[in-house]
């Protein structure tokens, strides 16, 4: 495999990692806390997000198309929510995770094709 590729899935998983905590991690740490001390934090989180998505785009873009780029970071954050959900926010896992995954795999299929 293109070793710009594996950079890019590499810090396209890291970022994600951050973004979902910052998307969804407030829900059970910051539920009773005042809105904008969920956004700052959110927003702090965010920041590291960035420091790491932007430069995978960059190497990404090297090599993929900017649609390969957008159907691998579609992959790479359902394989980072579903274990959020499950593991960190209790969540349970749900038949339609597989179903998001095969539709997924489906999306991968032609924007990869030839």
């Amino acid at each position: 495999m293109n070793s710009v590729i594996v950079k890019t899935v590499i810090l396209l998983l890291l970022s994600n990692v951050f973004m979902t905590f910052a998307w969804y991690g407030h829900l059970k740490n910051l539920s009773q806390k005042p809105l904008y001390l969920a956004i700052l934090v959110s927003w702090g989180i965010a920041f590291f997000e960035y420091l790491i998505q932007v430069p995978a785009n960059r190497i990404g873009h090297a090599s993929l198309s900017l649609g390969q780029l957008k159907i691998i970071q579609e992959v790479i954050t359902l394989s980072v929510f579903v274990p959020f959900a499950v593991l960190y926010m209790h969540d349970g896992l749900k038949w339609n995770y597989l179903w998001a995954g095969c539709c997924l795999l489906g999306a991968v299929y032609f924007i990869f094709r030839s």
